[in-house]
Parts: C-alpha cells; sequence; structure tokens
C-alpha cells in the first residue's frame, strides 16, 4: 500500500503578518497532483489542519476543496491536533463519503479505517490531540479512576486500547496517525507549547507494535528512533524564521505485505526563501544583499545610530521584508533582555517577569504556581475551542 503522510497544515496562519493562504493553497494543489502521479492509496493527515479552533472561511472553503479533490484519488484520514477544534473539524465526520474519514473522537480510536490492498487489509488508527485533562476521564479503564494527568497517560491508554482491537485481527498490518510530542524528536520554535504537569512528551515505546506511526505537531520532517517506522513529515510550509533551514517535504511511505515500510521524502514548493540580514543600512542601499530581493527577510540594521527612514530605505531594497530591527553592533557586548515572540514559552516569561519584578528568580513552588496558572487558562481556551 502507497501512503503519503503529511500534516500540521495550519491552514489561515500568518507569517509575521505575511498571508500564506496563497502559498497553502499552491501546496494543496502540489499534494494533489503527488497523489495522483504517485497512485497514493493512503493519504493520512496527522492534526493541525487549521491554525486556531475557529478558522477562517477561506481557510475552510480550501479545506473543504482540497478533500475533495484528494478522495478522487484515495482514501483520506485525518486527526484533529492541538490547534484544531476537534468538534469543528470532525463535524459532519458520520455522513462523510467512505474515502474521507474524520477521527476526531477519543471514544473511537480502537475503531480503524479498514483500507484493502492486493495483500489484504490495513487498519488505520486516528489519536487525535488528546488533553489530559479533557480526557483522563474519558479514557481510564476503570470508571471513576480517572488517568494520570499526564500527556503520557492519555496516549497510552489509547495506544492500550489499539493493541487491544488489532490482536483481534490477526496478520493485518496497523498504521497509526497521532498528534503528539513524542520523545527524542527535535522541535522548532513555532509549534505550541503543551505541558501538562510540566512535561509535554510521550515515549517512543509507547507505539511499539504498530507498522507504521504518522506523526504531527512538531515541524521539521523527521524519524523517531532509528528506522523509518515512526515518523513527523513536518509542516509543509516554514512557519517561522527558525524553520529557515529545514527541507520541507511530505512522506511517501510504501507498507509492504509483511508490515515493512520504505520511505521516500518529496519536497514541497518553497513560495518564498526566508533569510536573516544583519549589516549596516549602507550594505543594504549597495546592493550587497541583492540576491534576497525576492526573499522574505528579517533584518537587523547594525549602524551606531539609528538611520533616518530606516524601515523605507530597507524595504526599498528588500520588500519582502517581514521585520526590521534596528540592533547597534556595538550592543552585543552588552546584556540583552529576552524578546518576548509568540513562540516564547509562556511559564519562562512569566518567571523573567517575576525575576524582574521581584529582584530575584522565582525558586520551585513559584514555579508550580506559575505552570499551574499557564496550564489552567491554556485548558481554558482549549475547552472553550471544542465548544
Amino acid at each position: 500500500m502507497r501512503i503519503l503522510h503529511t500534516g500540521d497544515w495550519h491552514l489561515g496562519r500568518t507569517l509575521l503578518g505575511a498571508d500564506l493562504l496563497d502559498h497553502q493553497a499552491a501546496f494543496l494543489d502540489h499534494l494533489v497532483d503527488v497523489v495522483r502521479a504517485r497512485s497514493v492509496d493512503l493519504v493520512v493527515v496527522a492534526g493541525d489542519v487549521y491554525d486556531r479552533a475557529i478558522p477562517p472561511v477561506e481557510a475552510v472553503r480550501m479545506l473543504s476543496g482540497a478533500l475533495e479533490r484528494l478522495a478522487e484519488h484515495a482514501t483520506v484520514v485525518i486527526t484533529p491536533g492541538n490547534h484544531d477544534s476537534a468538534a469543528r473539524l470532525g463535524f459532519g465526520a458520520g455522513v462523510m463519503a467512505s474515502r474521507v474519514r474524520i477521527l476526531a473522537e477519543p471514544a473511537g480510536i480502537a475503531t480503524p479505517v479498514l483500507v484493502d490492498d492486493p495483500s489484504g487489509a490495513v487498519a488505520v488508527y486516528g489519536i487525535p490531540y488528546l488533553h489530559p485533562d479533557l480526557t483522563r476521564w474519558a479514557l481510564a479503564a476503570v470508571p471513576d479512576e480517572p488517568l494520570a494527568r499526564s500527556h503520557q497517560a492519555v496516549v497510552g491508554a489509547a495506544t492500550d486500547r489499539i493493541r487491544a482491537d488489532l490482536a483481534t485481527r490477526p496478520g493485518t498490518r496497523s498504521v497509526v496517525v497521532a498528534h503528539a510530542f513524542v520523545g527524542g524528536a527535535e522541535p522548532s520554535d513555532s509549534e505550541q507549547d503543551i505541558r501538562v504537569g510540566g512535561v509535554d512528551m510521550v515515549a517512543r515505546s509507547t507505539f511499539d507494535g504498530f507498522d507504521y506511526v504518522a506523526l504531527g505537531h512538531l515541524h521539521g520532517p523527521q524519524r523517531v528512533g532509528d528506522g523509518d517506522r515512526v515518523r513527523y513529515a513536518g509542516s509543509p510550509l516554514a512557519f517561522s524564521f527558525g524553520e529557515r533551514h529545514q527541507a520541507k517535504s511530505v512522506t511517501l511511505v510504501d507498507l509492504a505485505a509483511d508490515g515493512s515500510v520504505a520511505v521516500e521524502l518529496l519536497p514541497t514548493p518553497v513560495p518564498r526563501r526566508l533569510v536573516d540580514v544583519r549589516a549596516p543600512i549602507a550594505d543594504i542601499e549597495s546592493g550587497a544583499f541583492a540576491d534576497h530581493a525576492d526573499a522574505w527577510v528579517r533584518v537587523a540594521v547594525t549602524d551606531t545610530v539609528h538611520p533616518e527612514r530606516m524601515y523605507q530605505r530597507v524595504k526599498d531594497h528588500l520588500p519582502h521584508a517581514l521585520a526590521i530591527t534596528h540592533e547597534p553592533a556595538a550592543a552585543a557586548a552588552r546584556p540583552a533582555a529576552r524578546a518576548v515572540t509568540a513562540t516564547s514559552d509562556p511559564v519562562e516569561v512569566a518567571a523573567d517577569f517575576v525575576t524582574f519584578a521581584t529582584g530575584a528568580a522565582p525558586d520551585d513552588d513559584d514555579r508550580a504556581v506559575l505552570t499551574e496558572a499557564y496550564e489552567s487558562a491554556a485548558r481554558a481556551l482549549q475547552t472553550e475551542g471544542d465548544r
């Protein structure tokens, strides 16, 4: 069976204010072309289809059209990620065509989508993003005895249920599509923090016993552990300058009759390169960086004195510059305050504020309070998104 593994589309996302919808549409066109040209049997989308729980209308229309075209050539299986609202993404899943399956309900984790090929059936199981506070009761083996408050506990309970079902299907090959942070993988700087109880990772051994594990959440394409059995497809586009060196791709998996896998990474279209420029304004105006005129650029102007009309002068030569700052070279010797961005660790930001306000770094008890406060706020947002 030929499987195309993708995920983390984040439809509706922007990059430092730049609209990515046209580039995401180009990726989806490319994806349909690949599925058709490479005779793909099964497409698995491992979560974070949208960038937020209530996506823009254009993103919803884009997804609808893409699924309709993909379903003409392959079976499509989707699981929600932590950015998606499982209830909204899963709307209508029960009445969708058999070629598009959205596996959004924790209660249905052990019920696979069965896809046949000449060698027999392949059982495809979906594990949506499981927030421990929202699923530790539903996935508990014993009523009124909730699972531990951790990602390891709820994902482990999910995979135990899947293994139990798979044991009733001797000789059936298995694919698990999951959205989680698995230990041993390398994160980027643009994934949303998902810690609960101070821990965000799940052990790789949690996924033992399956022929292929198609993971979503981390944006860099990579395998987890030895071999290609457990992999992240990564995001199809770079969503931060921290991802500028990643070679974005989708993962083509050939699942053999004996359950072994062969993997090929297929590069995705690059709408614009991401480049860092750090130089005096005179160098920028000299044309030294003319090769970057078509790129998205993050610019640090290093003149000792703030140049007049700095922003416009940079844009005249680097029209797609997304961030322009003045960072005098002489200031490098002085300790700089940590910049707070959308990808900053919220607990560390709060800890920095405590240090600033009190003159002393927070101790372990203080950090526990900060962590609980952050997780409570994140839980409230997740609950609101699922309504």
